[in-house]
């Protein structure tokens, strides 16, 4: 059952399976629908849009993607430990919120916006959160202990890899991952990877480039290699085909992650693979595409850099493996 309906300059209040819902519309023109349910320990909601230009793909609830979406619609199903809802406690009662953001691409006619979504729930007597209580800051990215993660996967990706051995040709599906507990939704960039037979990189050391240029997918041009769609965006799934390098080896990937501003993308702050027939494709708005154009040459940033744009994110190298890959030919 949905439990509000709240449209264009509209502030409704309204309970919903014991849970306080307060859902503001945002102060600038947004044009849609907005149905909300706060669950016991999820929210579902679904976002209707009335502008025929708008890409309901390219709205976020938090750090998470639409868990489906049409040409205009957008349906959330979300845990509320998920997409990063801020918590905070006034007497007895415990709100959950979180922003509903609409990424416009620069030549889109249709604006950005952030529309917040609050959830409350009566405090039970016993209940002590485990995490940090603070109040609701929009629009900020802190510096703060961030947790990256990337390994090797299963098949579908919903869990560790259940064998480190791949043949020739086969994909590795590889995951990355940021934990931000205390940050606004960050977006999870693999800015480069190379393959070596070494854990640490040496001078010396023989290596396979797989990304480079400021987060181009080489290995997509010549093989089934590609970014698999989000889920969230402190996350990036990879499926990398394998590739004829030190065959029997043991190899390990070397990884430069970076969490960004996901309003921040520019040539230099981007996800692109190649795609057959298309070319060069932006993983996170495929109408920013041209930001993928100097993949065949050299990726520069035309923004100016300064101390408070490398506020906007933070870079990590991380380490894949060892696994072996293998000819079966042979």
């Amino acid at each position: 059952m949905h439990c509000v309906s709240s449209k264009h300059a509209v502030m409704m209040v309204s309970f919903c399976q014991g849970a306080l819902l307060l859902s503001l519309a945002a102060a600038m023109a947004v044009y849609a629908d907005m149905k909300v349910d706060c669950g016991p320990d999820f929210v579902t909601l679904m976002w209707t849009e009335s502008r025929p230009q708008a890409d309901t793909s390219l709205l976020r609830l938090g750090s998470c993607f639409p868990t489906s979406f049409s040409a205009g619609e957008a349906y959330f199903y979300v845990d509320l430990t998920d997409c990063n809802f801020r918590i905070l406690v006034t007497g007895d009662v415990l709100l959950y919120s979180n922003d509903l953001t609409y990424v416009a691409s620069e030549d889109s006619y249709n604006l950005a916006f952030t529309h917040p979504v609050v959830c409350a729930y009566e405090r039970p007597k016993d209940w002590y959160s485990s995490h940090q209580i603070y109040d609701p800051v929009f629009k900020t990215y802190g510096l703060g202990d961030l947790q990256f993660t990337i390994g090797l996967m299963n098949d579908d990706f919903s869990g560790p890899a259940e064998f480190t051995s791949y043949p020739l040709g086969s994909i590795i599906p590889i995951m990355a991952s940021v934990v931000q507990k205390t940050h606004q939704p960050l977006l999870l960039l693999l800015e480069e990877c190379v393959a070596a037979t070494t854990p640490e990189l040496h001078p010396e050391s023989t290596m396979y480039p797989i990304i480079s240029n400021k987060g181009c997918l080489l290995e997509s041009v010549s093989s089934q290699s590609k970014f698999e769609p989000r889920q969230k965006s402190s996350e990036m799934r990879l499926s990398l085909q394998t590739f004829k390098f030190a065959m029997g080896e043991e190899v390990f990937i070397h990884c430069k992650l970076l969490a960004w501003d996901p309003n921040g993308l520019d040539s230099t702050k981007k996800a692109c693979h190649f795609v057959k027939g298309h070319g060069w494709e932006l993983l996170d708005n495929l109408a920013q595409s041209n930001l993928c154009d100097c993949c065949e040459s050299k990726c520069k940033s035309r923004r100016q850099r300064s101390v408070a744009s490398e506020k906007h994110g933070m870079v990590q190298k991380a380490v894949i493996g060892p696994f072996t890959i293998t000819d079966v030919n042979s």
